[in-house]
């Protein structure tokens, strides 16, 4: 059978394999180093069974022992690749004991399991038929997108295709394989729901098990429908499709298969199936969608950087720093209009302006950029907390619950991750001084006008105690507020790190982390910030004279070589929320 320029067959791949074992190279196979123990003369005397090496030989050639030493040590160099099975190792100790059997029709006898994984394999040929006794096929990792069942050896009970480019199941349908026990299509690119209709007990009537973990399946009801009727079933993994994300997924497989024992490579106890019994009763046609609940708390080790700026003057400039934590999450493309809130009271909805609206300010020549770090991906949403001034532990109690319908993107983006990022803003402000007013040109008073002027000053000092009267509304009147330019945000990243996600596709429900994005302060700017406080703290001087002991052994702590800094961390945690009981749903789904 002729093949396409490029294309990697099964039997060609184990060709290769088979020149790698070395079967007829030293210390296998025949050569000078076993030329008298395979000699015609002793091969007459050793009718059947393993020649034996005569007594008087070269010293140039080893005996049997000697040879599968140099195989089974693990230091020796011709040792076994790592990737080596228990058949090869086999087969080469019988490449040195007796190599006049290792022939073409033997080695299609001997072979009962193929492993070639990783080989670019993109092509099951026909030649794969001539294993008459084969049944273990694993083709992990390769290049295969479609297979012919009429090139697979009907004596097949295991057929692994992990990690290839397959679309569908449906042509493995047109031949089944009878006796087939165990399917592994993981990680390849099925998906929706139609796939059903291929997992049924028409085609796989004696499948034991059954791996379509982190493909795109979606339909969760539609996918258990089809694997109730698969009578044999006891092991099954669905962990990283989409339709592993919603919450009533593991119980109401669990109460769907009663057959099962092992759902994603955990097993299915009494107690669990009793958790959850009666369960798809109420959710099998509930809406399938994903809940995710993120929390912020604690963000230490940020800089105060106000120690660094210099004393305003009247006219300014006054400047507030505030900080706050954003992430990226995805947006829900079946639901794009939906108001995102959180539960918690201090948090009650987002910042009405926009992250992305923010500008990035350059004092140095006035320049305005976003930050890319401040940028969501495609298809995903910016989120933050709320803005908060700086403390040594900045307090954030953030929660957010995510509710998404559209479960693909959701997985690529959970294999993804997201980007929490910690931004420092600064706002500058100037006092608007009032315009002054221009006074009225002044006349020339004559001598007539003294007498006037004598009067007008005498006046004026009966008027002094009305002033003084009138002296608390004029403070009031200084009291009243002042009027401010306020320069547009300046916004600095602090630090940014990727948040793992994928725990959450691989059954974790929750995923928590002390984010650390290393140190931003320093020695010298712990101990400004000390000082400042204790000047904004020092009211009474008793408690002064106390706290000026304490400041000189502060002052040497943070004088000392080995003194560190906190780093800059926040905790965050990211849960997938899955009901643990029938009860547990019953509280949580809508009525």
């Amino acid at each position: 059978m002729e093949t396409e320029p490029g294309t990697v067959t099964v039997s060609k791949a184990f060709q290769e394999h088979l020149r790698q074992l070395c079967l007829h190279e030293f210390p296998c196979g025949l050569g000078s180093w076993n030329k008298t123990r395979f000699s015609p003369e002793n091969l007459k005397s050793w009718k059947g069974g393993i020649p034996k090496m005569p007594d008087n030989v070269s010293p140039k050639e080893e005996d049997v022992e000697s040879l599968l030493r140099l195989v089974q040590s693990p230091e020796s160099p011709w040792a076994q690749h790592k990737d080596s099975t228990v058949e090869d190792q086999y087969l080469r100790e019988l490449a040195i004991q007796n190599p006049l059997i290792i022939d073409n029709a033997f080695l299609l006898s001997y072979f009962t399991s193929l492993r070639v994984v990783n080989k670019g394999v993109t092509l099951i040929d026909e030649d794969l038929l001539k294993f008459f006794k084969l049944e273990e096929l694993i083709l992990s990792a390769n290049r295969i997108r479609t297979v012919d069942p009429m090139n697979l050896p009907p004596t097949l009970k295991v057929l692994e295709l992990y990690g290839n480019e397959m679309t569908s199941i449906q042509c493995l349908c047109s031949h089944p394989l009878p006796a087939l026990q165990h399917l592994g299509v993981g990680h390849n690119q099925l998906n929706g729901f139609l796939e059903s209709q291929y997992i049924t007990a028409n085609y796989w009537p004696n499948l034991v098990s059954l791996d379509l973990g982190y493909n795109d399946l979606t339909g969760l009801y539609y996918i258990i429908a089809g694997l109730c009727t698969l009578p044999q079933l006891r092991l099954l993994v669905l962990q990283g499709n989409p339709l592993s994300l919603v919450p009533h997924y593991r119980g109401y497989t669990i109460d769907c298969l009663p057959q099962l024992y092992v759902l994603d490579d955990i097993s299915v106890s009494p107690e669990e199936r009793h958790l959850f019994q009666g369960l798809s009763c109420k959710v099998g046609f509930a809406e399938e969608e994903a809940h995710l609940i993120v929390t912020m708390k604690n963000v230490t080790g940020v800089l105060d950087s106000s120690v660094l700026d210099p004393e305003p003057t009247i006219e300014g400039p006054y400047i507030v720093y505030s900080y706050y934590v954003t992430y990226n999450f995805v947006e829900d493309e079946k639901d794009p209009g939906k108001e995102y809130a959180s539960n918690t009271e201090e948090v009650n909805k987002l910042h009405e302006t926009p992250l992305l609206s923010t500008m990035l300010s350059r004092e140095a020549n006035g320049e305005t950029e976003t930050d890319p770090r401040l940028h969501p991906g495609p298809g995903s949403v910016l989120f933050s907390t709320i803005r908060k001034p700086w403390t040594n532990v900045i307090e954030y109690n953030y929660k957010m619950k995510h509710t998404l319908k559209d479960l693909v993107p959701l997985k690529a983006f959970l294999l993804l991750g997201t980007n929490i990022t910690i931004v420092e803003e600064k706002i500058v402000s100037w006092q608007i001084l009032p315009t002054p007013v221009e006074s009225p040109p002044t006349i020339k008073k004559g001598k007539g006008e003294k007498d006037k002027k004598e009067k007008e000053d005498k006046e004026k000092e009966k008027d002094k105690k009305e002033k003084g009267k009138d002296k608390k509304e004029k403070e009031k009147k200084r009291d009243t507020p002042k009027e401010f330019h306020q320069d547009p945000p300046i916004l600095r990243v602090l630090g940014s790190q990727l948040l793992n996600l994928e725990p959450l596709l691989s059954g974790e429900t929750v995923v928590s982390s002390l984010c650390n994005f290393g140190v931003v302060r320093t020695a010298e700017t712990d101990k400004m910030t000390y000082l400042r406080d204790q000047r904004t703290k020092s009211k009474k001087g008793a408690k002064q004279k106390v706290k000026d002991k304490d400041k000189k052994k502060e002052n040497l702590l943070f004088e000392e070589p080995d003194y560190q800094p906190d780093p800059l961390t926040v905790d965050v945690q990211v849960q997938l929320c899955h009901y643990r009981s029938f009860s547990e749903a019953l509280t949580m789904l809508p009525l």
